[in-house]
């Protein structure tokens, strides 16, 4: 039986609280690095049941993100960001069946590497790419809420209509927030409906509370410490990194069937 295992594996708690703060730390405000949470619980426990077991701690981290930067947000990327990524939601509960999470954290890898390499290597690739308005809102928000469902790796699409805007640094984390805790309780529905709210589960993510706290206002923290240079410099190298461990995993994952 598995349950044992999650109260008394130490490892799996190590491992747990090594998510936990990644999270706390991504939703603080360095966006990217809590795409590698669901992966790490899922070395011992199925992707669905980790996502679960953290819901406690990423809506407490929600919570407390969304009310640091309560006053700074956009609201024009809003109000075209969260319809098109609860479209994005719905339609991917209805190719949930038939696709795989492995080919969209994939596909979304290569997009978001590519998107970083052509924000990066400088005027040689100027005007080839896609300027932030409208239409990259609703596209990139569709894509957002699709892949958030399936392969809890939103940000990365979310991230190629925020970052090219520069907005300032507290507006870009705020608004981010806003679309993080949205999307988690458009999904709720949906981990009640696959029977993963149990008892059991909530109460192993209530556990890691403390830590999740701690990690959150830590990412908060440093968020306002560091310059806002620095910040976006950090951003989009993170967002790399991150599209990089989404390729490798992914592959791992299809390699192995």
């Amino acid at each position: 039986m598995r349950k044992p295992a999650l109260i008394t594996d130490p490892l799996f708690y190590l491992l747990a609280i090594v998510a936990v703060v990644l999270l706390g730390v991504s939703k603080g405000g360095f966006l990217g690095l809590g795409v590698l949470a669901l992966p790490l619980m899922s070395i011992f426990v199925p992707p669905l049941q980790a996502a679960a077991i953290l819901l406690p701690t990423v809506l407490a981290q929600d919570v407390l993100t969304v009310w640091s930067y309560r006053h700074s947000w956009s609201a024009w990327n809003l109000k075209i960001l969260m319809p098109s990524m609860a479209a994005g939601i719905c339609i991917a509960a209805l190719f949930a069946a038939s696709l795989s999470a492995a080919h969209i954290r994939l596909a979304i890898g290569i997009i978001a590497g590519m998107f970083v390499l052509q924000r990066t290597l400088g005027e040689r690739f100027h005007g080839f790419g896609l300027q932030p308005g409208t239409f990259t809102g609703i596209f990139f928000g569709v894509i957002g809420g699709f892949t958030t469902m399936l392969a809890n790796a939103g940000g990365p699409a979310w991230q190629m209509h925020l970052l090219p805007q520069r907005l300032d640094k507290f507006t870009y984390v705020g608004t981010f927030s806003i679309l993080f805790a949205t999307s988690n309780l458009i999904k709720l529905p949906a981990f009640a409906a696959l029977g993963q709210l149990t008892k059991d589960n909530i109460a192993v993510g209530s556990l890691l509370l403390p830590v999740a706290v701690l990690a959150n206002y830590t990412g908060i923290w440093l968020v306002r410490r560091t310059p806002a240079t620095l910040f976006y410099r950090i951003a989009y190298v993170l967002m790399f990194l991150i599209s990089f461990e989404l390729i490798r995993g992914a592959l791992v994952e299809i390699a192995r069937g």
